[in-house]
């Protein structure tokens, strides 16, 4: 289950917020230890789909948050992508200009993310449901 990211998510102020990250840490999106991410070759589905759990359903459920600068700064610091590490001593500055970014935003438009929280949900087939 998940509901993307918000180095993925298509508005304008997160990819501006993308572009400051990137400004500091280079194009590449950061994956925990192991340096930049690469996307899964395979779909979640497909690999359930050849497992002994091959009887798949896909639930969607459309969320959206209201996020406040605050929240936002206090989420980068949990991601794989823009935790505090990886800024070395640039880490207060980066989290000053985000902070101000995500101000002059939530001014206007608002910090808003429209996403899609998705459930994959997998049984063995001839399974009760």
């Amino acid at each position: 289950m998940g509901d993307g990211s918000l180095w993925t998510h298509p508005t304008q102020w997160t990819t501006e917020l993308k572009r400051l990250i990137q400004s500091y840490l280079g194009p590449e999106r950061r994956a925990g230890t192991a340096g930049a991410y690469t996307e899964p070759v395979r779909r979640y589905e497909d690999d359930l789909a050849e497992s002994a759990f091959s009887d798949v359903t896909e639930h969607r459920f459309p969320v959206r948050r209201r996020w406040t600068p605050a929240a936002v700064v206090g989420y980068l610091r949990s991601t794989s992508f823009a935790r505090p590490a990886l800024f070395g001593d640039l880490h207060a500055r980066f989290e000053q200009e985000a902070h101000l970014l995500l101000e002059e935003h939530g001014r206007n438009e608002g910090l808003i993310e429209d996403a899609v929280f998705t459930v994959l949900l997998a049984r063995r087939p001839g399974g009760d449901r």
